[in-house]
């Protein structure tokens, strides 16, 4: 029997980043614009639906069915469009009550961390994400194990050399 692993995304912090962030951002203060986030949030759906097996048609039936309003390709478009910024006016912004079926769809949490982060609040990964986590780390300390075992060996041969 195989064990399926899950493919962690390389954008998203583990909580320890995460926290590490929120302790930076409560000793500064906060600056004029700075909850600005639009061309945050439109890379992070850009970077979402790159990332996704699926088109944007079929984000965009799958958020329809979630939702239960017609949800179209353009209009994922206009949520998406550089373009759209003309003259500092910004274009179309995704309504918040769509991204929880976006993100769902498209496999992505990006969206939702971001808005989070901003007040500081934690958006944590699900159990299996987080077995994922452990995993990785139990891999990472079997290989330093195996690279401090190296040098022991290395630093033993040269003893006995002397």
């Amino acid at each position: 029997m195989s064990k399926k692993v899950r493919k962690i995304d390389k954008y998203q912090l583990s909580i320890f980043d995460f926290m590490k962030t929120f302790e930076d951002a409560g000793k500064r203060g906060t600056q004029e614009g700075e909850f600005r986030i639009i061309n945050e949030l439109r890379e992070s759906l850009r970077q979402a639906i790159k990332q996704s097996p699926y088109s944007r048609h079929q984000i965009a039936g799958e958020m329809s069915h979630l939702l239960g309003e017609t949800i179209t390709k353009e209009m994922i478009d206009s949520w998406t469009r550089r373009s759209d910024e003309v003259n500092g006016r910004p274009g179309r912004h995704v309504p918040a009550e769509y991204l929880p079926a976006f993100c769902k769809v498209t496999g992505s949490k990006r969206p939702l961390v971001l808005l989070g982060k901003k007040i500081g609040l934690f958006v944590l990964p699900g159990p299996e994400a987080l077995r994922s986590e452990i995993h990785k780390i139990d891999e990472e300390i079997k290989e330093l194990r195996a690279e401090k075992r190296k040098r022991m060996y290395f630093l033993k041969e040269m003893e006995r050399k002397k």
